[in-house]
């Protein structure tokens, strides 16, 4: 198909009259019947790939995808678009009714399933009988940064796609690193080497900010503050459940900004109910864990704080990649304590098996294994590998490899807070892409010399902030060259 047919089917069965940067190439690619990984920037259609294709060669499209809440956000997205063959086999269906779809797969033009789900026997014959047209991995990087040691059934999709005869396949993200491309064609294009498209992981209208407090005291001071004029809506990212829980009944509380929380402890109810309030625009800010934003494509998102570090400077971009996705200016704000990253590091390797975890679990017999794998996340992951034929020798130096990449990861994310150059850069530099061109300019980042721009990114102009702010010494000299600017607000 040419690219005149491309630009009449995507207003045709879109509306929209050019394709964002990279679309096109992966439809020619797919069309021209190529396995592909497309790493496309956040907030740039990927799921319209994988849509427009299934609409043109009228094949059944299979999609391997993270979240419940990212299954339903595309459910969603297909029935306004008019699609009435979309079905989510998650846990949300009820028994008959999922029984119903499993039994008549082949009648649905889209299905959404989880890897667990996927890799079920059962699911796994039923998914057999359908020839498929394309088989797709949404978020792709989970393969490398949640696989080895959160969610392992990621590194079963390989397999999957073997015993479906190797369909068609496409793996999307917003960042890989040359290792997480590596990972992804190691473990999921076994057979093949994949086309690979790339574009950049730059985010122009998104400025880039860093800020240190010395205490969580000083920290929340520095947060309300930024709340009290920033544009909204905006999210803040935690990586305790309880923290986003005591941010937002705060915010609540001492501002006059509507806020909640989602964290996996909610019920589905409750994270969808807080979802569609946020989309609605009746939430003006969400605290949430690092679930939440995925596959949420709410346009207008003016700013993206960090309470807590992310797990490592990918995540990072994934979840900052949820604001500005209009191409309006926004800005994404990392606060942070010397503490932060003691505590980013506990929570990054806690999830790792120990070698004396290891030696305990194959030393003991298999009742008491079972019951091991039910009372520590550690175990039954340990529990799972070993259903798979692996040794303690193996696990031990699998696990030893995974966490010392942990640690070059915080390594790298510990350089790029004390980044004295432009952070835009330095992020660009990690994905392995050439930035003899980028230049820095005042809507890019904060050098060490500069105070935060709000007023060029969305300030709002309340003078009562300027003397809320020069009161708390803490950080007062921190901003105060910020104010000098100011006389004419």
């Amino acid at each position: 198909m040419n690219d005149q047919k491309l630009s009449a089917a995507l207003r045709d069965l879109f509306g929209y009259s050019k394709f964002k940067p990279g679309q096109r190439e992966t439809l020619k690619a797919l069309l021209a019947k190529q396995m592909t990984l497309a790493i496309l920037p956040t907030g740039t259609g990927k799921s319209l790939c994988y849509q427009m294709y299934g609409w043109l060669v009228h094949r059944p499209v299979l999609i391997i995808s993270p979240l419940i809440s990212l299954m339903q956000d595309q459910v969603k997205e297909l029935k306004f678009l008019g699609e009435k063959r979309v079905i989510a086999l998650n846990s949300q269906l009820e028994r008959s009714d999922r029984e119903f779809a499993l039994e008549h797969l082949a009648n649905y033009r889209f299905v959404f399933v989880s890897p667990e789900m996927a890799m079920q026997i059962q699911t796994v014959q039923i998914l057999k009988q359908v020839d498929w047209g394309l088989f797709v991995v949404d978020e792709a990087h989970c393969i490398s940064q949640w696989g080895p040691d959160f969610r392992p059934d990621y590194l079963q999709l390989g397999k999957l796609r073997q015993q479906l005869s190797y369909p068609l396949t496409l793996a999307l993200t917003a960042t890989a690193t040359s290792e997480v491309k590596q990972d992804i064609g190691h473990r999921l294009f076994i057979e093949t080497k994949p086309k690979i498209i790339c574009y950049s992981v730059n985010r122009p209208n998104i400025y880039l900010s860093v800020l240190e407090a010395k205490t969580i005291d000083q920290k929340n001071q520095i947060l309300f503050s930024l709340l009290n004029q920033l544009k909204t809506p905006g999210l803040i990212y935690f990586n305790s459940r309880k923290a986003t829980e005591e941010i937002a009944n705060l915010i609540n509380e001492k501002t006059a900004l509507t806020a909640a929380a989602y964290h996996a402890d909610l019920t589905q109810a409750e994270k969808f109910a807080v979802q569609q309030q946020f989309m609605q625009q009746q939430l003006e800010i969400v605290c949430a864990t690092s679930a939440f934003g995925m596959g949420i494509n709410q346009k207008n998102v003016r700013f993206v704080i960090h309470y807590h570090l992310p797990t490592d400077l990918a995540a990072y971009l994934q979840e900052i990649g949820r604001a500005g996705r209009d191409g309006q200016q926004s800005i994404a704000i990392l606060l942070y304590t010397p503490e932060d990253f003691r505590l980013q590091r506990q929570l990054s390797l806690t999830t790792l098996p120990t070698t004396s975890q290891i030696k305990a679990f194959f030393s003991v017999d298999s009742k008491l294994q079972r019951v091991l794998a039910t009372q520590e996340e550690n175990f039954q992951l340990l529990a799972y590998y070993q259903r798979l034929g692996s040794q303690p020798a193996q696990l031990i130096k699998f696990f030893a490899t995974l966490r010392q990449a942990k640690n070059t990861k915080l390594a790298v994310l510990k350089a790029y807070l004390a980044c004295q150059g432009c952070r835009r850069k330095f992020i660009c530099s990690y994905f392995d892409e050439d930035v003899s061109q980028l230049e820095h300019d005042q809507h890019c980042c904060q050098l060490p010399e500069d105070d935060l721009p709000l007023q060029r990114l969305g300030l709002k102009k309340e003078s009562i902030f300027q003397k809320r702010v020069l009161q708390l010494t803490p950080f007062k000299a921190q901003l105060k060259k910020l104010f000098a600017n100011w006389s004419g607000n």
